[in-house]
Parts: C-alpha cells; structure tokens; sequence
C-alpha cells in the first residue's frame, strides 16, 4: 500500500469516529430529554376558548351571587351593602351574557361563499 491510501483509510476511519461520536452525543441527549426534563405545568394544560373562558367566568358569578345571598339571609351583610353588591355581580353578568352572545352568534354565522356554477345555471 501506498502511503497516500494509508492515509486516505485514517481520514476516512477518523471521519467515521466523529460520526459515531456525534451520534452517541446525540442519543444520550435524546435518552436525557425523554426521560429527565420534566414539563412546565402550563404545558400540560388544555388551551381553553374564549367561550370557555366566558362560561367558566359566568359559573364564578353565579356562585357569587348564590353565596352571597345566603350570607345576607345569615345577617352578614346589611340590606344596603348586599343590594351593592349584587347590582355589581348582576351587571358584570349581564356584561359577560353579552359577550357569551357575541361569541356564539359570531360562531353559527356562516360566511358566505361562492355559489357553484351549476347552480346558478339551474336558477335561470
């Protein structure tokens, strides 16, 4: 053998370690990720709509406004403050019926498309 060929099998076995060297690396960080990285809790959570969100927040203020009834009926609260307060938990309700509204009507509402052509040839 020549030493040209010689040297050409060395580049061509140490290129062949820095492949094999680069694989392993990347095995072991792939076998790390899997196995040891622990996810964020956000990660994990289910991406709520708008409208779930708004459901969610309107549940909250009927649990509000049921609790607070019962803690005026109790004698927590004086007439004057419990009206207060109600009239508020009230108006944010309707505040949020209303954009539950919106966003419903917004969602069935159907854009308009073209009509195919064999339609509007049937119609004349």
């Amino acid at each position: 053998m020549t030493l040209v060929a010689i040297l050409a099998d060395s580049v061509v076995t140490s290129a062949d370690w820095a492949v094999l060297g680069a694989c392993l690396a990347l095995a072991l960080a792939t076998v790390l990720f899997i196995f040891y990285i622990q996810p964020d809790a956000s990660d994990l959570a289910p991406h709520r709509s708008k409208l779930d969100q708004l459901l969610e927040r309107r549940d909250t203020i009927y649990d509000n406004l049921r609790d607070l009834r019962f803690e005026h009926r109790s004698g927590k609260y004086s007439e004057g403050d419990f009206e207060a307060m109600k009239n508020a938990l009230e108006n944010e309700a309707a505040l949020i019926l209303a954009e539950i509204d919106q966003v419903t009507e917004s969602q069935t509402r159907r854009p308009r498309g073209i009509r195919p052509a064999s339609a509007d040839r049937g119609a004349q």
